[in-house]
């Protein structure tokens, strides 16, 4: 509402809120804290798991940051920034979310008492930028160089990521599928799609059962049971044609008058398929993977040729396929020629869990693989899929960067050494932003001796000694709760992990602080932004 020579002028819709100033930001700044603080306590290998209930009674556990976020039914605007940077840090480098996340959330906590000082704003996302630049920097010094010949040290970086999640009794085998898996599916240039790797859950059996295919899995059956049922030396056709009549475009009436007319007209369909099924025979394909229909006649031909056929398939699948057979997807049945074929040791129909999959291994050399997860438990085999995924990631990450820095809380504890350093060379109010920004960063190794049950400013205390002493790999031991040097230790993860996880916290952190007016129209529902709305978030966590 404003004011026109006395008389009011409203502006808003009725029933609109509005919160300015220094109310508008501690709402955000609360709100942002708030889902910091739902996740943090699964920071970490002795991070703790969290129970979620949707509407509809289904339930998840995991200890996996961007899961939670995403199950949490979160409405205020300032908080969905905060899910945000967990989805842009899953996105990016498969990892590191939960850290993203409480940074986040620390780097805001932290600027409100600086904001209760009186320094503005602008100051404060000036210096945090600043810092976080110089971090960025830090991290590309400290970081260590690892080849794809490094096995081990590529096991320890997946190993190290999948701590966190409750795959920890089977972690060892898993680091060994995933670190098989990413090195059969990197590209001639060094790049690392995830994606060729597919990965099918199971439940039934152990952990333990858990195995690589070096070609591919999909979860379909042979279209009738008179085909073989495993086929060696296998010669794969992949088709993105039906084999089928095609329908005319127009619409058209064919006129019969007697029995003998419709049995030429059905012996000449039969012998289009009977066609259609001899050219792909004559080419060599003892094996059919076809994205569209077959028809019912044509699947008579097929399995009378003794050809191993399946229908309807993805089209990711397709060309998942045609990397790891090294064949070629063929649009036109009657194009189709021995070179287009690919090549698979075997394939196979086998029941796993109750369902017929068919396998297709033994590829020479793969460039899409399959990795099927066992475990007793639907809750079970979902979180190995969340550690496996994140294995994948970070390890893919790793081999197009070809560096890592330590674990444990090394690399923020170095960091907030060397902003301390800097901010005292940079002076003004912009050296309040940098010291804050680099007491803020401490969050993470203090939450890993807060999950751990050990005493954080003892933790954090004898980490800075040994850091001024120059060991710069020092972090936190999990078991004891003292220093240790991460490298000799094997806890390692990549470097993009980290600066990605600094980048994204510094970028919501500074458009949530610049933030001083919040505008909900009536039908914003759930108070969002609005100190009203504040306390049914709290009540959310």
């Amino acid at each position: 509402m404003a004011g026109l020579g006395g008389t009011p002028v409203f502006i808003l819709r009725e029933g609109s809120q509005r919160t300015a100033g220094r109310d508008a930001q501690k709402s955000n700044i609360m709100a942002a804290k708030a889902v910091a603080n739902a996740v943090r306590t699964t920071l970490g290998p002795k991070g703790m798991d969290k129970m979620l209930v949707d509407a509809m009674g289904d339930v998840v556990i995991t200890n996996d940051g961007v899961t939670i976020l995403k199950e949490m039914d979160i409405e205020h605007p300032a908080a969905k920034m905060m899910v945000e940077i967990a989805k842009t840090q899953d996105d990016e480098v498969g990892d590191g979310t939960t850290t993203a996340v409480v940074l986040a959330g620390e780097l805001l906590e932290a600027a409100s008492d600086l904001l209760e000082e009186e320094i503005h704003p602008t100051v404060i996302a000036a210096g945090y930028r600043d810092a976080a630049d110089k971090a960025v920097k830090l991290l590309q010094e400290m970081a260590i160089s690892v080849g794809p010949e490094e096995e081990t040290l590529l096991k320890r970086i997946a190993l190290t990521s999948m701590s966190s999640k409750g795959s920890t009794v089977a972690r060892d085998a898993l680091a060994d599928l995933a670190l098989e898996a990413i090195k059969s599916i990197v590209d001639d240039d060094g790049t690392v799609d995830v994606d060729n790797i597919t990965v099918e859950k199971k439940v039934g059996g152990s952990i333990d059962d858990s195995q690589l295919v070096r070609g591919m899995v999909i979860d379909k059956e042979r279209i009738v049971t008179s085909m073989p049922k495993k086929v060696i030396d296998a010669k794969v056709a992949l088709l993105n044609a039906a084999i089928e009549i095609e329908k005319t475009e127009f619409g058209a009436e064919i006129e019969i008058k007697s029995p003998d007319q419709l049995k030429a007209f059905l012996d000449q369909e039969e012998l289009m398929l009977k066609k259609m099924v001899d050219g792909i025979v004559n080419a060599g394909a003892n094996v059919v993977f076809c994205q569209k229909g077959i028809d019912d006649l044509a699947q008579h031909f097929l399995a009378k040729a003794g050809v191993y056929a399946i229908r309807r398939i993805k089209k990711s699948d397709m060309e998942k396929l045609a990397r790891a057979t090294d064949g070629r997807i063929v649009t036109s049945i009657h194009d189709i020629v021995t070179e287009d074929l690919g090549k698979a040791g075997l394939v196979e129909e086998r029941k796993i869990a109750g369902d017929d999959m068919t396998f297709v291994e033994e590829c020479e050399n793969p460039k899409s693989v399959s990795i099927i997860l066992r475990g007793g438990t639907e809750h079970v085999v979902d979180e190995l899929d969340r550690a496996m995924e994140d294995g994948l990631r970070v390890l893919g990450v790793t081999l197009e960067d070809r560096h890592l820095v330590p674990g444990g809380g090394a690399p923020e504890i170095e960091l907030a050494l060397r902003l301390r350093e800097y901010a005292a060379t940079v002076g003004g109010r912009e050296q309040l932003a940098i010291e804050t920004f680099a007491e803020a960063i401490e969050i993470v190794p203090k939450t890993l001796a807060e999950n751990a049950g050990f005493d954080q400013i003892d933790a954090i205390v004898a980490l800075r000694s040994e850091h001024e002493r120059g060991v710069k790999s020092a972090g936190l031991d999990m078991d004891t709760g003292k220093p240790a040097d991460m490298l000799d230790g094997g806890i390692v993860e990549p470097m993009r992990v980290k600066i990605q996880a600094i980048k994204s916290a510094t970028e919501a952190a500074v458009m949530i602080l610049r933030i001083d007016d919040v505008v909900a129209s009536k039908s914003g529902g759930g108070g969002g932004g609005m100190p009203g709305g504040m306390g049914e978030m709290g009540g959310e966590f």
